[in-house]
């Protein structure tokens, strides 16, 4: 079993139905950790010389920041994964190599997410803002609430309206490779090997220096930067072999159901299970006709095959997503006192609590398991329609989509409320 073994894709045209753009992500993490979902609206920052508060290190602030939503342990600042106003998405993947991982407290690839959402307004934009902050101040740290340091390098998948960008680091160290059509995954590996459209300036000349790289053969990144042979990458046993193909499986028919399919796929492993597991997962419907709103479907729950994708859509006054949000715990967390980590509170938001719960009464198999589970693919295949509906139609009623994620996660708490035993 592969630790920390998120899965991240994208489609676009002409591999996906009615030139959108789909992505998704599970994010797998260990089984007790909560994953929460956030709103943040945008923001003017003037006083910029008050600093921001990262997970572990403080960076300079920006003038203006875009409304994002997140997919987040919620033990820390960062995501996993999320989306912004402007329809820009990125997920994270834990990666290693040859380069050796920082233990020292830097930016966290889950800052790295947030920041690359919170500062641009296209996927390129926030590969630049990613990068440049890698220079500046590294990536290191800490990935998990708790004694056990557990650190790593990091990959991102980062798509918007018109084209998607694979990024993967080594350190400092980076390349990346630019999407426009077809499908692509990414997985716990590093997978860019000769097709690097953008690079880090001295990328080829460390990996020189290193002895990873002679300088006269053609320059593989993956196959140089860590331990891979490249040549049997898309025939090896593992999840981006088995995630390629579920992708390709469905090549020019992907719709925003198929990803969803794919992420709740047992077998392959990209749905996973065991100490590590998939805590939480995310679908994004981008639309390549900017008059059409984007969509983002988030769980907020473990196990996407027994979890119920809501919608989210950025619009004006959006309200705080109480059931998806963890308690919190101010100056006390352990993860901001020093030494951190010295014992872990309890982050179940409310939604998660009443999941948990439903999780038993599915398990023990008991007569209510088959209701709670029809009931709960009828709430989100009725919310399918309402989604499709509304790009198809092209209208948007605003007032009722400001509570749209909040009213979801509330009618999921109903079902679970009316098929748990007081």
């Amino acid at each position: 079993m592969e630790p920390c073994s998120c899965d991240t894709f994208v489609a676009l045209p002409p591999a996906t139905v009615g030139n959108r753009i789909i992505f998704g992500k599970n994010s797998d993490r260990l089984c007790d950790e909560v994953q929460e979902v956030v709103y943040f609206p945008a923001a003017v920052h003037d006083n910029l010389r008050e600093h921001l508060q990262c997970t572990y290190i403080e960076i300079d602030q920006v003038p203006e920041t875009y409304a994002v939503v997140l997919s987040r342990p919620s033990w820390l600042w960062g995501a996993e994964m999320g989306a912004n106003e402007r329809g820009v998405c990125i997920g994270n993947e834990a990666v290693w190599g040859r380069e050796e991982v920082c233990d020292e407290e830097a930016l966290l690839g889950m800052d790295l997410v947030r920041l690359g959402l919170e500062r641009a307004d296209t996927a390129e934009k926030a590969l630049n803002v990613i990068v440049d902050l890698l220079e500046k101040y590294g990536q290191g740290g800490n990935c998990s609430e708790g004694r056990m340091v557990f650190s790593y390098h990091n990959s991102f998948l980062i798509a918007d309206r018109k084209e998607a960008w694979i990024l993967e680091t080594a350190g400092k160290y980076w390349a990346a490779e630019k999407v426009q059509e077809g499908i692509r995954n990414i997985s716990n590996q590093l997978s860019i090997t000769t097709n690097i459209d953008r690079e880090h300036p001295d990328m080829r000349n460390y990996a020189k220096r290193k002895g990873w790289w002679d300088g006269k053969k053609e320059f593989d990144f993956a196959a140089a930067y860590s331990y891979l042979d490249t040549a049997k990458m898309m025939i090896s046993p593992g999840r981006y072999c088995e995630g390629y193909k579920l992708l390709n499986k469905h090549k020019g028919n992907i719709t925003f159901e198929t990803m969803m399919d794919i992420l709740r796929d047992k077998p392959s492993g990209i749905n996973m299970e065991g100490e590590f597991l998939t805590t939480a997962s995310m679908v994004s419907i981008l639309p390549q006709d900017s008059s059409l709103p984007c969509i983002h479907f988030f769980t907020g729950t473990p196990d996407p095959e027994r979890s119920i994708f809501k919608p989210f859509i950025f619009v004006p006054n959006i309200p705080q997503l109480l059931d998806t949000s963890s308690p919190t715990f101010g100056h006390e967390d352990p993860v901001k006192k020093k030494p951190r980590f010295q014992f872990k509170p309890d982050r179940r938001h409310p939604l998660y609590q009443k999941h948990q719960q439903a999780l038993e009464v599915i398990d023990k198999k008991e007569e209510k398991a088959k209701t709670l589970l029809d009931n709960m693919k009828k709430l989100e295949k009725d919310l399918f329609k309402e989604m499709e509906s509304i790009l198809q139609n092209k209208h948007l009623d605003v007032d009722k989509i400001v509570n749209l994620f909040p009213q979801c996660a509330k009618d999921e708490i109903r079902i679970y409320k009316s098929n748990i035993s007081p």
